[in-house]
């Protein structure tokens, strides 16, 4: 499975992007999918994640209440939506997928997030 994300660029404080992740195959075989974040010099961070089960997404702390990770099986694509953009969500943000059957986790190449104030 290869992961494709976009939707990323510059965006004012108080301002909203989507961020879409295509997949080569289907994402109904992935058990776990979402998104991290990481900052040059620091460690990747979770963003959000949702189960193919289509339960209660989990987010980090830093983005609770403004961002939503959400997956459409038909398009193959997981969004993460953001709104209410800060600064401090600069980073390169990277979609990933995990499948338990053959326990191996699949990344895109990053998507980069520029927030001015």
């Amino acid at each position: 499975v290869q992961l494709q994300a976009s939707g990323g660029g510059v965006v004012q404080a108080g301002g909203s992007l989507r961020l879409s992740c295509t997949t080569s195959g289907s994402i109904s075989s992935l058990t776990n999918m979402g998104w991290y974040r990481q900052v040059p010099g620091s460690q990747r961070e979770l963003v959000g994640s949702i189960s193919s089960s289509a339960g209660v997404p989990v987010y980090g702390d830093s983005v609770k209440g403004r961002f939503a990770v959400s997956k459409d099986n038909a398009k193959d694509t997981i969004y993460l939506q953001m709104n209410s953009l800060k600064p401090e969500d600069t980073a390169v943000y990277y979609c990933w997928g995990y499948d338990h059957s053959i326990m191996t986790t699949y990344w895109g190449q990053g998507t980069q997030v520029t927030v001015s104030s």
